[in-house]
């Protein structure tokens, strides 16, 4: 009898050193799937916020050079490239017939929208602490408790992602950044940062 039990504990303990890698590997690859879901989607409205803009900065220079104004708008710490397939001279009064002060109101709009986007998406960089482009169990609670939304770590990964994308969507519509701020304040008092890493995507990102 006693053979026997020390057999069914021996095969007991094989089974949870399988289920232990295989569950961590779940749980990385969860992580994984919230963060790149998240990012992604922040990602995507970025991208067509800089073409946004740039179509707009590109046809306010082209308005001030036309009037011969001195003194062209600040962008304020947003790089931006002329637009290489616009015809300025064709294209800028189709897009806005009620020349440069159009363009005006559309380049403060864009910039506006841009830096949201350009927040959040330092927000979601910083809330992975360790920068390897997963969000742990630990993280992804901060990150939770940081914009004050409920978290269960039974959520699916799936649940968890819809609920940050919903978020950004509704702070891009309200073109608002106090929850942001607030959160990130938040996370900055639980020990995270802006790292180099961070730095460097931000920079990649808005090339």
């Amino acid at each position: 009898m006693r053979h026997r039990w020390n057999i069914l504990a021996g095969i007991l303990i094989i089974a949870l050193s399988i289920m232990a890698p295989e569950k961590a590997k779940s749980e990385g690859q969860g992580g994984n799937f919230v963060f790149s879901t998240f990012t992604a989607h922040i990602a995507h409205q970025m991208g067509l916020d800089k073409q946004a803009f740039a179509q707009a900065s590109t046809c306010l220079s082209w308005f001030y050079k036309a009037s011969k104004t001195p003194h062209p708008p600040v962008v304020q710490g947003i790089s931006w490239k002329p637009v290489a397939i616009m015809q300025p001279e064709t294209d800028c009064p189709r897009y806005y017939p009620g020349g440069m002060n159009a363009a005006r109101d559309d380049f403060a709009r864009t910039q506006t929208l841009l830096s949201v986007s350009l927040t959040v998406y330092q927000f979601a960089l910083v809330a992975d602490q360790d920068d390897n482009r997963a969000y742990g169990a630990l993280e992804l609670q901060d990150l939770f408790h940081s914009l004050s939304l409920a978290y269960d770590a039974a959520d699916s990964p799936g649940s968890s992602s819809n609920t940050l994308n919903d978020r950004f969507d509704q702070w891009y519509r309200a073109r608002t950044l106090d929850e942001v701020m607030r959160g990130m304040s938040s996370l900055y008092e639980r020990g995270y940062r802006v790292t180099s890493d961070d730095r460097a995507e931000l920079d990649r990102i808005m090339k």
